[in-house]
């Protein structure tokens, strides 16, 4: 089999990348959205009580020591189909980032739970069914301490 070719030019590749967002994207905005709704308040990115808190989670419910993070699956190496995708071009350069960033996630994790906050993961492929992402939402803000 020969190799995968990138249909870009490695400036063009790079302009497009440079454009992907971390902070508001549109999977979060979703999430954002659906719990102000539901009367729920947060900080964004981080912050709680003057402080940056490790990996810098989308949304902080300081009062209820909880954090989310709303990660894309192919860039966080979720399980799901999207996030099994392996790009051909430049394959190993896209395992070792992907790899990467699952460990960095496991470790800013554990940080987190060490300090005492729960985390929840919202995957972007669980968007779609935005009735059993409330109720995972809500059941995690609302059971356990701090709730």
């Amino acid at each position: 089999m020969g190799e995968s070719r990138d249909l870009l030019t490695p400036e063009q590749r790079s302009r497009n990348m440079s454009k992907i967002r971390g902070k508001n994207t549109k999977p979060e905005l979703l999430v954002r959205k659906l719990l102000h709704a539901k009367g729920y308040r947060y900080r964004l990115h981080g912050q709680a009580g003057g402080g940056k808190l490790p990996g810098r989670p989308d949304l902080v419910f300081a009062g209820r020591r909880k954090v989310i993070f709303v990660n894309g699956c192919f860039w966080h190496f979720h399980d799901c189909k999207a996030g099994r995708h392996a790009p051909a071009h430049n394959a190993e350069f896209w395992d070792t980032k992907r790899t990467r960033t699952r460990e960095r996630d496991a470790v800013q994790r554990s940080q987190l739970g060490a300090a005492g906050w729960q985390v929840l993961t919202v995957w972007e492929c669980e968007l779609r069914d935005h009735t059993a992402l409330e109720d995972r939402l809500t059941s995690f803000l609302d059971d356990g301490p701090g709730a």
